[in-house]
């Protein structure tokens, strides 16, 4: 195990945990899942991690591939994903994100009336969505000279969705035992790595761009 793919892991995982933010999914899963059974619940955690888990895969094998067919080059995706990471680091850092992503799964759940919540939106978009998407295109193509260290990567990913899948599973104990106000100091201090992140994203861009 050699010190580029150790450093590809970490930061993919990094990565990965700030944008899927398995720690913030649990208070929004257990608003969601507050009707349902255990059994039911503890599915529909299942089922939710295994739908984004595919999506994000998806992106992760083809998404260089459906860039180069759309014409759009990777140092425009680097600059405009870190725009993105960026915007998601600073609603992180001053508290919007959380409650943003909260209603929106309520009031979709509301408005399709549905029983089942695995698919969407646990699955879709609040495990994989535009800013996971993103960063998995985006940690893929930066490695994409190393198989390797692209291996590095898609473990951290499933490290990421194993970890979301176990908080899930014990949301209920796991919200009590943090508390609002610690899950608040996790997800500002997250965001601030998100956006040091994010900013090296566009700097790699610019260079990419103007250098090449």
């Amino acid at each position: 195990m050699n010190e580029a793919w150790v450093d590809a892991a970490t930061v993919a995982f990094v990565t990965f945990f700030v944008t899927i933010d398995p720690v913030g999914l649990v208070p929004i899963f257990i608003g969601l899942a507050r009707h349902l059974p255990p059994a039911r619940r503890h599915g529909a955690a299942a089922k939710g991690v295994a739908v984004g888990a595919a999506v994000l895969a998806v992106f992760a094998v083809f998404g260089d591939a459906a860039l180069t067919r759309l014409g759009i080059g990777l140092p425009a995706f680097r600059i405009a994903g870190g725009i993105l990471l960026l915007l998601l680091a600073l609603e992180m850092v001053f508290e919007r994100r959380g409650q943003r992503r909260s209603v929106a799964a309520e009031h979709l759940q509301e408005e399709l009336a549905v029983e089942d919540i695995s698919v969407f939106p646990v699955g879709i978009p609040l495990i994989a969505g535009p800013a996971a998407i993103t960063a998995v295109v985006l940690q893929m193509t930066r490695h994409a000279h190393d198989r390797g260290e692209q291996i590095a990567v898609l473990l951290a990913l499933a490290a990421v969705l194993l970890l979301a899948y176990v908080l899930l599973l014990f949301s209920g104990w796991i919200g009590r035992l943090l508390g609002p106000t610690l899950v608040v100091v996790l997800s500002r201090l997250l965001g601030l790595l998100l956006a040091a992140l994010a900013v090296q994203y566009v700097i790699d861009g610019l260079r990419e761009a103007f250098l090449s």
